[in-house]
């Protein structure tokens, strides 16, 4: 009975030890940026700055416009209405959302 249970047991030894060797080696890599992604992250940087920027308030506020006087009328749902709107502060605030989450994160260390 013994002789089964480590016969069982020992696979599942060299793949934990696998998945902890594999750990290691990643926590050991630089946190630098990959060579190339400078044209990654100007891309990212520019949606973003797409997203957020002046046409997207406007059309933000025009679509909050256009559901909010849909609501009033009645040819709308409440609820769906109320989740664009909440949609829209999500969006915007996204920045100072997180903002307020790692300052939070960071008085509890």
């Amino acid at each position: 009975m013994l002789r089964l249970m480590k016969s069982r047991i020992a696979p599942l030894l060299a793949a934990l030890g696998g998945v902890i060797n594999a750990s290691v080696a990643h926590a050991q890599d630089s946190l630098n940026d990959p060579a190339g992604s400078g044209v990654l992250v100007s891309a990212v940087r520019w949606l973003q700055g797409t997203l957020l920027g002046t046409v997207a308030t406007v059309v933000a506020i025009i679509a909050v416009a256009a559901v909010g006087f849909m609501m009033l009328t009645g040819r709308i749902n409440w609820r769906y209405g109320a989740t664009v709107i909440v949609g829209c502060f999500i969006l915007f605030g996204a920045a100072s959302i997180v903002a307020g989450i790692q300052s939070t994160a960071t008085l509890g260390n």
